[in-house]
């Protein structure tokens, strides 16, 4: 299909996936499709969902209209009867989400709304989707943008950004995800919305660190203002491209990110800071924090380009290094500006 390939605005939608954002997605889609596809492994969630309206384990105040919603544990079924097949699990966990699929990708559109990396081929969705399932670039989307599902599923006021090679699907992409409480924008750059997506969860663990050691709100203000200074040096030298970082795909993101009370990155950091170990912190976090995947990817991805990224190298350091996080995030104030 090459880059002629459209997006019919009839394109039936289905969700990968059954966590908060993925269940986010569903209440936003339901608002403008007919029906909506979702795969969720297990049958007792199903189950749930289709007597109560809601998903038991997240966000369980979005309430689901079932009659419009084909769920199944077969992800085969899922994805065959669907033109536009949206992932949205952690990143860590989606080759073992996609291992039992049989069907071809080859005449889908595929939307990752995964802001992460895949931890084994320091990859993004995007790449590993084109890298395994031969998909071109043109096939694939982005969903970006300052958006924690907590806030989706209140119906308040929410910033998508919907990106493809071709503005046409970003533009009906728009449409499906357009509601009275979601803004939607379309773009192009799906290499910089991914990467700013990765690389804001690192700064927001270096956030939650620096919160749980006592650094108050002047210095965060910094940390956040230089995070901002190197996502948009690792951008621009790594894949150069007529991009605003200001926008809220990059800025707001990591914005919202680094300080939002929603965020599991921002609130893993803060456990390293007030002392927990990596294991202990994972062990007693609900849900994955992307963050800690991706401070370890970037620094294999940046071997290729020699990028400055005190602040990467910082966290890297602490959550793989083992480094004191006290020691560490001293050292890196002398390198901000």
């Amino acid at each position: 299909m090459g880059t002629e390939y459209r997006i019919d605005k009839k394109a039936r939608c289905a969700v990968i996936g059954y966590g908060s954002w993925a269940t986010a997605i569903v209440k936003v889609l339901l608002e403008n499709e007919e029906r909506v596809g979702w795969y969720i492994r297990r049958a007792d969630v199903i189950d749930h969902i289709a007597r109560n309206g809601h998903n038991p384990r997240y966000i369980p105040n979005a309430e689901l209209d079932t009659s419009r919603l084909d769920m199944s544990h077969d992800i085969d079924s899922v994805v065959e009867a669907a033109d536009i097949v949206i992932l949205a699990v952690p990143s860590a966990f989606l080759q073992m989400m996609l291992e039992p699929l049989t069907v071809s990708l080859a005449d889908k559109f595929v939307v990752s709304a995964i802001k992460g990396i895949i931890p084994e081929g320091y990859v993004t969705i995007a790449e590993y989707v084109n890298e395994r399932y031969g998909l071109p670039y043109d096939q694939i989307g982005i969903i970006a943008g300052p958006s924690h599902s907590e806030e989706v599923s209140q119906e308040r006021l929410s910033y998508l950004t919907l990106v493809c090679k071709n503005p046409e699907n970003a533009a009906i992409l728009c449409e499906k995800l357009s509601t009275p409480y979601i803004i939607t924008n379309p773009s192009t750059d799906i290499y910089g919305t991914e990467y700013a997506a990765v690389l804001k969860n690192i700064y927001a663990i270096c956030a939650g660190i620096s919160v749980g050691l006592g650094y108050g709100d002047n210095f965060l203000a910094v940390l956040i203002s230089n995070a901002a200074i190197e996502m948009n040096r690792f951008l621009n030298e790594s894949y150069p491209s007529e991009r605003n970082t200001s926008a809220s795909a990059y800025l707001g993101d990591l914005l919202v990110t680094g300080y939002s009370k929603f965020s599991r990155n921002r609130e893993f950091g803060m456990m390293i800071g007030r002392g927990y170990s990596v294991e202990r912190a994972q062990a007693e976090m609900e849900m994955v924090a992307e963050g800690y995947f991706a401070a370890e990817c970037i620094m294999q991805v940046n071997k290729r380009f020699g990028i400055e990224m005190p602040i990467a190298e910082c966290v890297h350091r602490i959550l793989y290094g083992g480094r004191p996080a006290r020691d560490e995030i001293e050292k890196m104030t002398k390198k901000l500006i």
